[in-house]
């Protein structure tokens, strides 16, 4: 490739990644003078690539809105990037529709790579291990996700057809606020119309969605991410708990995230912030309460229990049986602990310790 030629298809990259150039701007990334770049363009505009100009103080070329430009062209890092992506996408369930998708996406740009490109990536990909199986989620419709995303961005009511996870199907208008993406799944949040509550709906679980006449202002408060956090922890379930826990808001998110339980301050002092050790409500609810014991023994902070007695008799129970296995240091079997919180918790809690957690549930 002669010299010209790869300026030339450096300046269509350096268009095709947006926004209007100056001539100035690009003569100085392709080491030329600006008389050159306009002898450039006029090449690529031969080559049928709508180049246009723009005039003005801060003027110069830019890319028609909607080409499709051949060549594609990837540096070895975009490749990687582009690659490691649909790998990553896959593996977390963040995919539309089937994933032949992001499997024959994966396939066209492998084959458009130049050789030496593709046997690296090939290499990475196939030295590449994962720690954790790959989820197995329904992915949402990529036409549902797209008229939704449209929905939110100008503000429009859309009407959804849904499946809840009882199989109870309804129609609902829905004033959408955003789409989160939350442990492989997406979910889109907004206010149902027909009651004029927020709800968070799984975006698989729509059949169909279709924008609506009108709009709606756009909600003051939290962003879509921390509505749809705060609805898991407060979703309805058997049991309600309400604790209190002495400590940081650091402390206690790193075993309740927001995903889990909602916290407030209880009896706070003016001006203190969140670094500050000191007695705080947390209240979350859950179908089971055996898994969270063993939480709260992982935590290491004083708590209290004001709801429900059962948990309290389930964290007594917990406490007598790590006791009862750290008394025993002669078992013909000895506990061994397989990285889950409630093996390495009766492996290694003290008498002490469960002392304490006795007091605590009290």
């Amino acid at each position: 490739m002669t010299r010209p030629t790869g300026r030339v298809l450096t300046l269509l990259e350096l268009l095709q990644s947006g926004g209007t150039r100056t001539v100035a701007e690009l003569a100085d990334r392709l080491g030329v003078e600006g008389r050159t770049v306009r002898r450039y363009v006029d090449q690529l505009i031969d080559l049928d690539v709508p180049v246009e100009s723009v005039r003005g103080r801060y003027g110069g070329y830019r890319l028609a809105p909607g080409c499709r430009l051949p060549p594609l062209m990837l540096r070895d890092d975009e490749a990687l990037a582009v690659m490691l992506g649909l790998v990553a996408g896959r593996r977390a369930g963040l995919t539309t529709t089937e994933r032949t998708a992001s499997e024959t996406a994966s396939a066209k740009i492998r084959r458009v790579l130049p050789k030496h490109i593709a046997r690296r990536l090939d290499t990475l990909l196939e030295a590449l291990a994962f720690t954790d199986q790959p989820g197995k989620f329904d992915t949402p419709d990529a036409g549902v996700l797209l008229t939704i995303a449209d929905a939110v961005r100008h503000y429009r009511p859309v009407s959804i057809r849904y499946t809840d996870r009882d199989g109870r199907r309804s129609e609902r208008t829905l004033h959408a606020y955003g789409i989160v993406a939350h442990a492989g799944r997406w979910y889109v949040t907004g206010k149902d119309a027909q009651i004029g509550k927020d709800r968070t709906f799984r975006l698989d679980r729509i059949a169909d969605a279709r924008t609506l006449p009108g709009s709606f202002e756009a909600p003051v408060g939290p962003g879509p991410e921390q509505r749809v956090l705060s609805g898991f922890a407060t979703a309805e379930y058997q049991h309600e708990v309400t604790l209190r826990i002495h400590g940081t808001v650091e402390q206690i998110r790193a075993r309740l995230p927001a995903s889990v339980a909602s916290l407030e301050e209880h009896e706070s002092a003016a001006g203190e912030d969140r670094a500050t050790e000191r007695w705080r409500r947390v209240e979350l609810r859950a179908e089971r309460l055996d898994w969270i014991p063993p939480v709260l023994a992982s935590l290491d902070r004083p708590f209290v229990i004001e709801r429900p007695d059962e948990l309290r008799d389930l964290v007594i129970a917990l406490a007598d049986r790590l006791a009862s296995y750290a008394a025993e240091p002669d078992r013909e079997e000895p506990m061994s602990c397989d990285g889950t919180p409630r093996s390495c918790l009766q492996r290694g809690l003290s008498q002490r310790n469960r002392d304490a957690m006795v007091t605590a549930a009290w």
